[in-house]
């Protein structure tokens, strides 16, 4: 029940802001939702013997996704700059170690990780406008869900249990399933023009991608010996607990909306 009503919450301050904010609320949103992520995600890599700094990582983050977020401002040269501060910051430590590539690799990850996928759902906003994000939101959400009750219901086999000891093979064919349809119906009134068999496949590879980026966060999880990445959201663990699909979705949804309005 906790789960649940956390969920409801969620989904109704996320998907009434995507549809009710203006753009530079959104990205205040997007902004302050990427550094907790990034304090979450800096705890974890801490855990896994490659730590990094908070503050820095928290403010290449916010660059990151305000330059890809933000109409007429360039990406490159903040990511540029994302790779040489973190890598200064490994010089400035005076010494070599053992650990210094994946201190430096890792300083570099976290930005890249949650700051692009994040500007990346402040983009389709500006370009697809809010119904192509709230569709997202949706498609992400119905995935999660499907997969949470399926496994519970039907689930037999594991998927990986290595990275994730609960997520089952009938749970994500729950999730895949019900993130197609959901793009296959209400992306109707998003994308017309397209045939039904095309917007149900790209709900159903938004659902796998969101899958994948879910496994990918257990990895880090299950290597630092940590089951949440925090303890923020009641029956849901962190923030990074709660946008690790999105982090994955939303760059290859960002490349098709834009392909879509550079098409129209």
């Amino acid at each position: 029940m906790t789960r649940v009503l956390s969920g409801t919450v969620l989904l109704g301050v996320f998907g009434g802001a995507a549809w009710w904010g203006h753009p530079l609320l959104l990205l205040v949103l997007a902004l302050v939702v990427g550094v907790l992520a990034t304090v979450e995600y800096c705890s974890l890599a801490r855990h896994l013997g490659a730590p990094v700094p908070i503050v820095p990582a928290s403010v290449a983050t916010g660059a990151v996704c305000t330059a890809v977020g933000w109409p007429s401002l360039t990406t490159t040269p903040v990511v540029m700059a994302v790779v040489v501060a973190a890598g200064t910051l490994g010089v400035v430590r005076g010494r070599p170690e053992t650990d210094s590539l994946a201190r430096v690799a890792a300083a570099v990850l976290g930005p890249l990780y949650i700051g692009l996928p994040l500007g990346a759902l402040m983009a389709v906003r500006w370009i697809g406008g809010r119904e192509a994000l709230l569709l997202l939101i949706l498609i992400v959400v119905a995935s999660d869900s499907a997969q949470y009750y399926a496994g519970r219901v039907f689930g037999r086999h594991l998927l990986a249990p290595a990275l994730s000891p609960k997520k089952t093979v009938e749970g994500a064919v729950g999730g895949l399933v019900a993130g197609s349809a959901v793009l296959a119906v209400l992306g109707h009134w998003w994308w017309p023009a397209a045939p039904l068999a095309v917007r149900a496949g790209l709900g159903l590879a938004l659902a796998a991608l969101g899958i994948t980026g879910d496994l990918f966060e257990s990895m880090l999880k299950r290597a630092a010996g940590v089951k949440d990445s925090a303890a923020l959201i009641p029956g849901h663990g962190g923030v990074l607990d709660r946008i690790d699909a999105l982090l994955f979705a939303a760059p290859v949804y960002y490349t098709v909306v834009r392909y879509l309005a550079a098409a129209a």
